[in-house]
């Protein structure tokens, strides 16, 4: 139910709006959930929901505290060489997944995941639709091998800065991403291993 009468200052009513947005992502999904019932949750109208935020991902990223926005993202791994492409894939995970706050923030989404069902299903409608549904419709190649890319890599991530078994968690960044780029390569059906 929209308020009348004057709104509360940007920070309240943007804080507002990210609580609505975590409700209704909770409850109805990333798929489920629209800019509009986010704004109709808030009580503000839907362009100032689209002023905060600009879309539904950049308002995800927000309110679950994802510690990377897909639409800065993709571009940067989509671009390039398609030669290139595991390496660059594998170099934004590894640089991801070193920051420590990044990673934190990941990590808390993956607990999250592991044990919550409606987060699981939030965090794998987000990450399938936002980030390697993308990545494959710019590069148009099949989502199976951008999955089994993405699951390749959190393998890795669960190895390196989970369980941190040795030598892998002490490796450096660019050995990781030298060892591991040809097999990324590979699942996105350009290159061999």
């Amino acid at each position: 139910m929209a308020r009348t009468g004057r709104r509360p200052g940007p920070t309240e009513t943007r804080g507002e709006i990210l609580a609505a947005a975590r409700r209704l992502f909770g409850d109805l999904g990333y798929d489920g959930t629209t800019i509009r019932g986010i704004a109709r949750e808030a009580g503000v109208d839907p362009a100032l929901v689209h002023h905060f935020f600009g879309t539904k991902e950049r308002v995800f990223v927000a309110a679950m505290e994802f510690p990377f926005d897909p639409e800065d993202i993709v571009p940067e791994i989509i671009e390039g060489p398609r030669a290139e492409l595991g390496e660059r894939f594998v170099r934004f995970f590894v640089r991801v997944w070193g920051d420590p706050q990044s990673r934190s923030g990941f990590l808390a989404l993956v607990r999250s995941a592991s044990s919550n069902e409606r987060a699981a299903a939030m965090l794998r409608q987000f990450v399938t639709s936002a980030l390697l549904a993308r990545v494959a419709e710019h590069t148009g190649l099949p989502r199976l091998r951008m999955e089994l890319a993405a699951a390749q890599l959190m393998g890795i991530a669960l190895m390196r800065y989970i369980l941190k078994v040795e030598p892998l968690a002490s490796a450096d960044d660019d050995e990781v991403a030298a060892l591991v780029a040809p097999v990324i390569q590979h699942y996105l059906g350009t290159g061999e291993v």
